[in-house]
């Protein structure tokens, strides 16, 4: 326990640049306090002690904002970085040197008995406000981006997003587990590729037009809807993709 404890401490001293040092992220690091407490709990839970680890991890809950079950099983190197709403189901595994944000759920689909809750290989990276949930299985250094809702099993070295999440990229590549502006934005690119084939479209419909009208057909033509076409020029639609890939 305290090899994990010491491990804790490590992970926290080099994923974040604001941690300053030993007593700091004693007193100020409520991620690491949860994980601490959690790692007391947990081995009085191995113990069979029916009542004690649950109310020590709702006592931790209240000082902390971070709801573990005394049932989880999680590794060393954990880093939950600032905490808030995290909740971890009983029977959810953490491996070695995950990073979970505030907000993050591990948490079950049913009321069923038995495994139901997912589990993280190593180096799992979950964004803030993600939810992973079920007994589902993500790959070792897996991301997640902030917002998703995972419902699948995830093979490693991919990156997840959207609702449900989807895996996006897959590579052997490893990535900086702090590096969230990295994450493709997934749906702005499918708009983007609707967009221009929308573009495309108009071009051949207006090519038809001018035939038409070059072959004295006035009166089809006329029944040709003309309207205003709407391209990614437009404003609206800029600010909704935000800034596309420079050529």
């Amino acid at each position: 326990m305290f090899k994990s404890i010491k491990a804790d401490l490590a992970i926290v001293r080099e994923r974040d640049p604001a941690a300053r040092g030993l007593v700091e992220i004693l007193l100020c690091y409520p991620g690491f306090q949860a994980l601490s407490l959690h790692r007391i709990s947990h081995r009085l839970w191995s113990l069979g002690l029916p009542l004690l680890p649950r109310i020590l991890s709702q006592l931790t809950r209240a000082f902390t904002g971070v709801e573990i079950h005394p049932g989880a099983k999680i590794g060393k190197g954990v880093f939950i970085d600032h905490g808030m709403g995290v909740v971890i189901g009983e029977t959810a595994e953490i491996g070695n040197r995950c990073l979970l944000y505030q907000g993050v759920t591990l948490g079950g689909t049913g009321k069923e008995h038995g495994k139901r809750h997912p589990t993280l290989a190593e180096n799992v990276v979950v964004g803030a406000g993600a939810k992973v949930l079920g007994a589902i299985t993500v790959g070792a250094n897996t991301r997640i981006g902030a917002g998703s809702v995972v419902v699948r099993n995830v093979e490693a070295d991919s990156t997840v997003v959207g609702i449900p999440g989807r895996v996006v990229h897959q590579s052997g590549v490893k990535v900086n587990p702090l590096a969230h502006s990295a994450l493709p934005d997934a749906e702005a690119n499918v708009i983007r590729n609707l967009m221009e084939r929308i573009d495309q479209l108009e071009s051949q419909v207006a090519s038809l037009q001018s035939c038409l009208e070059e072959n004295n057909q006035e009166a089809i033509a006329k029944n040709i809807f003309r309207g205003k076409s709407q391209n990614l020029k437009d404003k609206e639609i800029i600010e909704f993709l935000g800034e596309g890939p420079k050529n």
